[in-house]
């Protein structure tokens, strides 16, 4: 029998608490405003929705491959959040003359492009549909429904931690530094974790 209970606390658990989306929408909106940071939350909603699209189709069939793509998915994941949190420990105040990194960590793009490199995002969906969704519905329309309730889910999640971020950017601004460092790491932890 489908445990909704089970399903509202994993998916919103899983959502809202520290990863990589959630990390860089503060960092964003902390130095450029929510409505500026706007763009890479609807980067990480495209993306999202495409990583959750897809753990519903293949979900069956990756459950086959998972032991082989599983270390070389944590290995890309796991470098490219240190590379997260490398361009934030290093990211300077804006009217700095530094060269900036060539990619933008606040756009679209990148929110768009985190997420086929974000394993927590890939084993959310996977997990999801796998153990909570497919054993219990196989219609179309009822997958389409989940697929939708855990994009909006997974979006305010990254909303809100951006909107956390540009509430609070005057006291991150005058402490900068330290904060750049917790988020670095956080994203390390986040990136060691993916590797366990």
């Amino acid at each position: 029998m489908f445990n909704i209970a089970a399903f509202l606390s994993y998916i919103f658990l899983t959502a809202y608490t520290p990863g990589p989306n959630n990390i860089m929408a503060m960092s964003n909106a902390s130095n450029d405003g929510f409505k500026k940071s706007f763009k890479f939350c609807l980067g990480v909603l495209a993306g999202f929705f495409v990583i959750v699209v897809a753990s519903a189709v293949f979900s069956a069939a990756l459950y086959d491959f998972i032991p082989t793509i599983e270390p070389f998915m944590r290995f890309i994941g796991a470098a490219y959040i240190l590379w997260l949190a490398w361009t934030i420990l290093r990211d300077k105040p804006k009217n700095s003359n530094t060269k900036k990194v060539r990619l933008d960590p606040n756009c679209f793009f990148t929110g768009m492009v985190m997420q086929f490199v974000n394993v927590k995002v890939i084993l959310y969906g996977i997990t999801t549909f796998s153990t909570l969704v497919l054993p219990y519905f196989s219609g179309v329309w009822q997958v389409s429904l989940f697929i939708l309730i855990l994009t909006i889910v997974g979006f305010s999640g990254t909303c809100c931690w951006a909107m956390f971020g540009s509430i609070f950017s005057k006291v991150f601004a005058e402490h900068k530094k330290g904060l750049n460092i917790v988020m670095a790491l956080l994203l390390v932890y986040c990136a060691v974790s993916i590797l366990m």
